[in-house]
């Protein structure tokens, strides 16, 4: 065995697929976000910037404040990852902490966490578990004339023949007002 052959061939690839999969049935990206913007509002207050000789520090009096509602976005964004029933709830104390750490840490973590907090919190609300999909039954039509299928005429749930409602906003084909796009 050599330096470049690697232990298990297609773990890589099967821990990818894993991680995806894991990935898709919860707003991960939106605990990202939230956890991303908890960074700098905690950190801006407690830094110190050295231009040459001269060191300047951006210490605030609610510095406490701003580590709070850092810490609590990174706590919010963590448990949105793994446990994504209660996104709402994480979803708006996020905006809710992003708005008040505007007066309290540097503008937000000058606007940078600010941002990061409410687009993860909008994303955690948003957020809705898919469902699985089913494999469709391919039915017989009935209604073909050399090949190519009636246009306008569907079957009805007791066989008889029905206009197709092509709009997409019917209640009975399942649409509930939602427009596909494929």
């Amino acid at each position: 065995m050599s330096a470049e052959t690697s232990a298990v061939p297609g773990q890589f690839t099967r821990r990818r697929l894993q991680f995806r999969a894991w990935r898709g049935t919860r707003p991960f990206w939106a605990g990202l976000f939230v956890m991303l913007g908890g960074f700098p509002i905690m950190y801006f207050p407690y830094a110190h910037l050295q231009v040459g000789h001269l060191t300047l520090a951006m210490a605030t009096t609610a510095g406490a404040g701003s580590l709070i509602i850092g810490v609590l976005l990174v706590v919010l964004g963590i448990s949105l990852w793994f446990q994504k029933h209660i996104r709402t709830f994480a979803g708006v104390a996020a905006i809710l902490l992003g708005l008040v750490s505007l007066p309290v840490s540097n503008f937000g973590g000058f606007i940078i966490g600010f941002l990061l907090a409410l687009i993860g919190g909008a994303m955690a609300v948003s957020w809705a578990p898919g469902k699985p999909s089913e494999a469709q039954p391919a039915e017989e039509t009935g209604g073909e004339q050399d090949g190519a299928p009636e246009v306008g005429l569907g079957k009805a749930a007791d066989g008889m023949v029905a206009p197709n409602d092509l709009s997409g906003t019917s209640p009975a084909n399942g649409a509930n007002g939602r427009h596909s796009a494929g």
